[in-house]
């Protein structure tokens, strides 16, 4: 079992994060989702991966399968940047409000969303904010792709000690939701 970042939340109850080392298995998870949403946070904004921006990865793959983007924060002029247009900019405590509502219509207003990935944001907010969605939204299926294991998520990436192994992993879930 993968370790969290944050060692206070290693006991997460009956029900942890499934580990997701392989991009077939994560590009398998999204394109089979009625109605995904890419959430994105300010961090994807600072991080890089080797000269690349977090956010640029996050921003390929809701384009690859039109998943659309909910800009958290200051994010919106960066993703119209890069060519896509968010369909809200919502902060994270008013996105995580609608998605624990299983009434919501969703930010389409095509029906509440059933997956929600989730990039960029600090470590414990993010953990937070997932285990709310745990408990209150049981309707729901969370990813986070960043470089830490969030145990409060349905599916989280490893900790990756090299950002090599994370570039390689986004690159390869890209290739494989664009195939």
């Amino acid at each position: 079992m993968a370790l969290p970042y944050h060692k206070v939340n290693v006991l997460t109850g009956f029900k942890a994060a499934t580990e997701m080392k392989d991009p077939k298995a994560l590009a398998k998870i999204i394109k089979k989702a009625s109605r995904p949403l890419m959430v994105i946070g300010p961090k994807a904004l600072t991080i890089q991966i080797d000269g690349k921006a977090f956010i640029e990865y996050l921003v390929e793959i809701a384009k690859a399968v039109d998943i659309p983007i909910c800009a958290t924060a200051h994010t919106k002029g960066k993703v119209e940047e890069l060519g896509a247009q968010p369909e809200s900019t919502y902060d994270i405590m008013e996105i995580l409000n609608h998605l624990k509502d299983p009434e919501w219509k969703g930010v389409r207003g095509q029906g509440c969303h059933d997956l929600v990935i989730f990039g960029g944001f600090r470590t414990d907010i993010g953990n937070q904010g997932l285990s709310t969605l745990k408990h209150f939204a049981p309707h729901l299926k969370t990813i986070t792709l960043c470089k830490f294991y969030y145990p409060n998520a349905t599916f989280s990436l490893p900790n990756f000690r090299k950002d090599e192994e994370w570039k390689a992993l986004l690159e390869g879930l890209v290739g494989e939701l664009k195939s």
